[in-house]
């Protein structure tokens, strides 16, 4: 008896669950702002990363700093910053005019609200980004002079699906800002120097290899630099990630709506 109620329970909640999800995945679609800007996380990127390996030749590959892998997605520098914009207006929209309150009162649970919110944001940004890292890498390495890698060279597939989970842990990490800060503004104040500036800023080892940007990234280099490896680098990343949808949960859970 009591596992066909535990069975129950779970279906009950598997199915309010999906219905939560399916709303808030119609909300996304139903923006036409925020589907450019998805729109824009793969123009941006493959676009720049198409048109650096076209320019790159025997002299830039000799370079002792070059790796042939990490090249192939340079134009994650500016897609980024469109996926932030992604996941912070995803979530900021809920900010406006009591949106919030209306959604809340649809579905008083917050804990599924909140997680409904961060699944329809993480799968539209996974599916764009491993789009983008097939097109960055399949697109470009025969435009690099001498043809570039093929897809079955070492770390060609691991960046490729690499690229797909950064955009993600980058698009959560701006929603669960949003929800913490209640705007898009002062996420994308915070954001965008720091996934932009410091790290072009700040050269070396250290404590530097450990921000976001520097550390996910590692998952893209053919031969990572550095203490980090590609898969512990994108585990530093998950880490701020966790960080921040932990504590805009908390801001959700404790202010008033």
């Amino acid at each position: 008896m009591s596992v066909s109620v535990s069975v129950s329970v779970s279906v009950t909640a598997f199915t309010a669950f999906a219905a939560v999800l399916r709303s808030e995945s119609l909300k996304i679609r139903s923006a036409r702002s925020l589907g450019l800007t998805l729109a824009l996380v793969f123009a941006v990127t493959a676009g720049f990363s198409v048109l650096m390996s076209t320019s790159l030749g025997p002299e830039e590959q000799a370079a002792p700093d070059f790796d042939p892998l990490e090249s192939a997605y340079f134009g994650l520098n500016f897609g980024q910053v469109a996926a932030v914009c992604f996941g912070a207006l995803a979530v900021a929209g809920e900010y406006r005019g009591g949106a919030l309150r209306v959604s809340l009162t649809a579905v008083p649970r917050r804990g599924r609200f909140y997680a409904a919110k961060l699944a329809a944001v993480a799968v539209p940004s996974f599916a764009v980004g491993l789009v983008t890292g097939a097109v960055c890498f399949l697109a470009g390495q025969p435009l690099t002079a001498g043809g570039g890698m093929g897809p079955g060279d070492p770390g060609a597939v691991r960046a490729m699906v690499g690229c797909g989970l950064y955009l993600t842990l980058i698009t959560l990490l701006a929603a669960g800002l949003a929800t913490l800060l209640r705007g898009a503004t002062a996420v994308l104040g915070l954001l965008i120097p720091l996934l932009m500036i410091v790290p072009f800023v700040i050269r070396g080892e250290g404590l530097i290899e450990y921000l976001p940007d520097r550390a996910g990234r590692q998952i893209l280099f053919q031969d990572p630099v550095g203490s980090l490896g590609p898969w512990t680098g994108l585990a530093v990343l998950a880490l701020w990630t966790a960080a921040s949808v932990w504590a805009g949960w908390e801001a959700l859970r404790r202010r008033d709506a």
